[in-house]
């Protein structure tokens, strides 16, 4: 599987797109906006640039698209007036892997710099908008180009595929009964990926420039424990009873496994203090529930909510693996199996949030 070429998340804006389905990944982007205001504003109070270079890195499309760069931009408009400064011109760069559905984004941006008009007068920017597809394994932007890096749910999804997890069987991912060596395998990977991509930021951030990263994660130093596995063992178990029922090869189940890897705290902090280009401001952990913090749904409905997301999230993985025919059937029964768990245990994702300058 080529992951930069397989995987993104569902376009446009059907039943289950990514656009109507990232009421958690909304509510994480709220869970973390203190942080990420507090480290644009000391960007700016720091080097009051004339030019400000943001760029969010696993952007997706919808309405969660847009969400932390109007949000950076209010806190630095609110600030500069504050201060009694010009605007900052905005240079903002969209980016996600290829597939991603950048045409929504693009058919969306009229009506975005036309509710900047109105709601910040002729006073604020002006702003330009781009998008950069492309995996941010590697460089993306020149030299000292960014002043502000952000990045919500994207890095661990990993580059590739672990190699050498052929005896994960059963399994989709990291699991108990996985082997050591798959987990090894897998942490291996996130060693290797993160690495690289905290080696291209350093390139393309300037000194005293910020970056905020919200990763799915995990409090446990255990890399197979629930916190970060349970919701694919969920799949694997949904995928299993289609085999028992003759509907899918049990080798099939056998030869795909997802690749992401959901770090602890202290598995982020290590990789950013080998690579040492950022200095970390911050570092915390945050919780939020599987249906987004939704208190008023029933469970039927909260099953239904969650393995809507999870198809936005990972369709196109399992289309590329399976083929598009069993999709409904599999989410169907996904459903009741994260509705039966979600009336019994109390299901929630871990954030690892880290917000960090680029040393000198």
């Amino acid at each position: 599987m080529e992951v930069i070429q397989v995987l993104h998340m569902n376009g446009g804006n059907g039943e289950t797109s990514y656009a109507n389905n990232s009421l958690v990944q909304k509510e994480v982007i709220s869970i973390t906006k203190p942080i990420t205001e507090e480290a644009i504003l000391e960007l700016y109070c720091t080097t009051l640039p004339k030019s400000l270079g943001i760029a969010d890195l696993g952007c997706s499309s919808g309405p969660n698209t847009f969400l932390v760069v109007s949000d950076l931009m209010d806190a630095v408009d609110r600030k500069r007036r504050q201060l009694g400064h010009q605007s900052p011109e905005y240079r903002v760069f969209l980016n996600d892997l290829p597939g991603n559905d950048f045409n929504t984004i693009f058919r969306s941006l009229p009506g975005f710099y036309e509710k900047l008009r109105e709601e910040k007068g002729d006073g604020f920017g002006p702003c330009f908008i781009a998008g950069l597809p492309g995996s941010f394994y590697g460089r993306l932007f020149p030299r000292q180009s960014l002043h502000f890096v952000h990045s919500s749910y994207s890095l661990q999804w990993l580059s590739q595929v672990p190699r050498g997890i052929e005896n994960n069987k059963g399994n989709i991912y990291m699991a108990k009964t996985s082997p050591p060596s798959v987990l090894r395998a897998y942490f291996e990977q996130f060693q290797s990926d993160f690495s690289v991509f905290l080696g291209s930021r350093s390139e393309e951030i300037i000194s005293g420039g910020r970056m905020v990263l919200t990763i799915l994660g995990r409090k446990s130093d255990d890399p197979s424990s629930r916190e970060g596995c349970y919701i694919w063992e969920l799949l694997a178990m949904a995928l299993n009873e289609m085999v028992s029922q003759g509907l899918i090869e049990e080798e099939k189940v056998d030869s795909f496994n997802i690749p992401q890897y959901t770090p602890s705290p202290m598995e982020v902090m290590y990789e950013i203090k080998k690579e040492g280009s950022f200095a970390v401001d911050r570092l915390e952990i945050s919780e939020v529930n599987w249906s987004g913090g939704d208190s008023t749904l029933d469970n039927f409905t909260s099953g239904y909510s969650v393995a809507n997301c999870m198809r936005a999230v990972a369709e196109s993985l399992l289309v590329s693996h399976f083929g598009k025919a069993i999709i409904d059937k599999l989410f169907q029964r996904y459903r009741e199996i994260i509705a039966d768990r979600m009336s019994k245990e109390k299901t929630e994702f871990i954030n690892v949030v880290v917000s960090m300058t680029r040393k000198g």
